[in-house]
């Protein structure tokens, strides 16, 4: 009788692990505490100030910045929230210029575990349509994006190699 409940705490277990192996990196997204492990910008200036407001992960929760002119200083709030499907995120750059975009996170399942697809969209108003033509905008932020998301792997990756190695043995 004991051997069976031990088997079954030992199915459960598994059963559990295999559960939390398997979700999509949407905690490292939608909780902004987790951005400096992955983050492409988050070590271009060690004294940056940073702030959080509201429930993490949830609609209304915030970001904000300041630091050097590498990073500058905005906020990012989200407005969409949806766990394991997608994040929507309003980036509000304040300096060294002012400009707001729309950021979003999409989590599809794949064979291998979760294809994230990472936007960003913004109006291209005359200073920006100015700069565009000494500098590929899509190239550039499409550069920190892909580092971003290799980066975003990476965390995702090695928490559920510790999820898995957390599975406690079961005595026979």
């Amino acid at each position: 009788m004991l051997k069976k409940i031990g088997l079954a705490i030992a199915a459960l277990v598994i059963v559990l692990a295999l559960v939390i192996a398997t979700r999509p990196a949407y905690a490292q997204v939608a909780d902004f505490h987790q951005w400096d492990a992955w983050s492409p910008w988050a070590h271009l200036d060690p004294t940056m100030k940073t702030s959080y407001a509201g429930p993490d992960g949830a609609v209304g929760s915030s970001y904000g910045w300041k630091g050097n002119d590498q990073v500058g200083e905005g906020r990012m709030t989200i407005v969409e929230a949806r766990p394991g499907e997608a994040l929507g995120i309003r980036l509000e750059f304040l300096k060294p210029w002012q400009a707001t975009n729309s950021t979003r996170f999409e989590f599809t399942p794949a064979a291998t575990g979760t294809q994230i697809t990472w936007t960003m969209d913004g109006e291209n108003n005359f200073v920006g349509k100015a700069f565009s033509l000494f500098t590929n905008m899509d190239k550039m932020i499409g550069s920190d994006f892909e580092r971003g998301l290799v980066g975003l792997k990476k965390v995702a990756e090695a928490q559920t190699r510790s999820a898995q190695f957390a599975v406690p043995a079961v005595a026979k």
